[in-house]
């Protein structure tokens, strides 16, 4: 066991960690079929909708993605393959993995609610790290079977991806007809198509490589991705009241939205309100990097932007430092725990995190270039 304590909060106040801006390092797609296709052919245009539309318009047509199949991190090794074949350099990292493993660290301190497990494995130096599917599939039939009240949570899950579908454009507005972009809300939606940015980032001393899906963008991306691109993250919530309970809600939802776009580099967050039967009644444009400042500065101050990266710079520094070496961990916190957890439950191999084409491509790499040097 090498745990890793999350209190007391005060050791990761003050001002944050050295951070790097994400920067793209390059992309893919899924198709509507939900193949692999090594490009941009899935990015989407943001054009909002208008206020009133019924989100839940469609749901019964609806071409919902059966995702329980565990994919590991294929994809994202996938494309960071294709790269260092067409570059000829190794893509050098401490810590490879999908942008919501990074979400779930970095909102640990504030997080009591819920509770995440992954597994983890070193391979060449670089820690690859992955949701614990079992444990993902569980807590879904939990959060199904629980008691709640108001609309189904399929029912809010899609919401959610209509809302996307109404504010997004498969081309830029100048290129779409206007047929198109009146009768949008006849367009059955589907969440097998996604555009996925790999970034090159950091906090603290560890550089990381994330892969995420990106909503859309507001314009075009620039030839230069060092200038930045112009992402849009589509959120969609209940209106919040103006009690201090419903204030609080809204920035425990506030602090995920900023923790996943930092990580991508995505600027521009736009929230859609509905009421309590999917009628979109408000939309707002957030900035990313205003939001932990506002939270401060007239919210409940109820989360610290700083301590969350502080958080994630000191946690990423245990875990280079505890995951050496062949073998298989898993990271585990519990919701109203204490530390976080992470134990060896693999002595050797790498548990299926990694696919056999990349481990195959790196070593013959490795091989070459020690061939090299003699």
């Amino acid at each position: 066991m090498a745990d890793f304590d999350i209190t007391p909060l005060e050791r990761f106040a003050g001002t944050s960690a050295a951070i790097k801006r994400p920067t793209e390092i390059t992309c893919f797609s899924f198709d509507e079929s939900h193949e692999y296709q090594p490009d941009d052919s899935s990015l989407h245009y943001y054009y909002p909708t208008q206020i009133g539309v019924d989100l839940s318009q469609g749901y019964d047509k609806f071409r919902r993605l059966d995702d329980t199949r565990d994919d590991h991190l294929d994809a994202l090794l996938q494309a960071i393959m294709e790269l260092e074949m067409r570059t000829g350099e190794k893509c050098e990292a401490d810590i490879i993995t999908w942008r919501g493993m990074m979400t779930k660290i970095m909102a640990t301190p504030y997080d009591n609610l819920n509770d995440f497990e992954m597994n983890a494995t070193c391979f060449q130096g670089t820690i690859f790290l992955e949701e614990h599917h079992d444990h993902k599939l569980a807590s879904r039939e939990e959060q199904l079977r629980s008691t709640r009240t108001g609309a189904p949570q399929d029912l809010m899950m899609y919401w959610g991806y209509k809302f996307e579908a109404l504010s997004l454009l498969p081309t830029p507005w100048g290129q779409t007809s206007r047929d198109y972009i009146e009768n949008r809300d006849q367009q059955i939606v589907s969440n097998y198509a996604q555009y996925c940015s790999v970034v090159r980032t950091g906090i603290g001393g560890k550089m990381l490589i994330l892969g995420g899906e990106v909503d859309g963008i507001w314009d075009a991306k620039p030839a230069d991705p060092n200038q930045g691109i112009n992402w849009v993250e589509l959120k969609t919530t209940a209106k919040p009241n103006k009690s201090p309970g419903g204030m609080l809600t809204y920035e425990r939802k506030l602090l995920k939205y900023w923790i996943q776009s930092f990580l991508l580099g995505v600027p521009k967050i736009i929230v859609g309100f509905r009421d309590r039967g999917g009628i979109l009644v408000g939309q707002e444009e957030l900035e990313t990097k205003k939001i932990p400042g506002t939270v401060a500065r007239v919210g409940q101050a109820s989360w610290d932007g700083n301590v969350c990266i502080n958080f994630a710079a000191a946690f990423l520094e245990h875990l280079r430092n505890t995951i050496t070496g062949e073998g298989v961990w898993r990271i585990r916190h519990r919701h109203r725990s204490g530390p976080v957890e992470i134990f060896k439950i693999e002595e050797s191999g790498h548990g299926g995190i990694l696919s056999q084409q990349f481990k195959d491509w790196r070593q013959r790499t490795l091989a070459t270039e020690v061939a090299g040097l003699l």
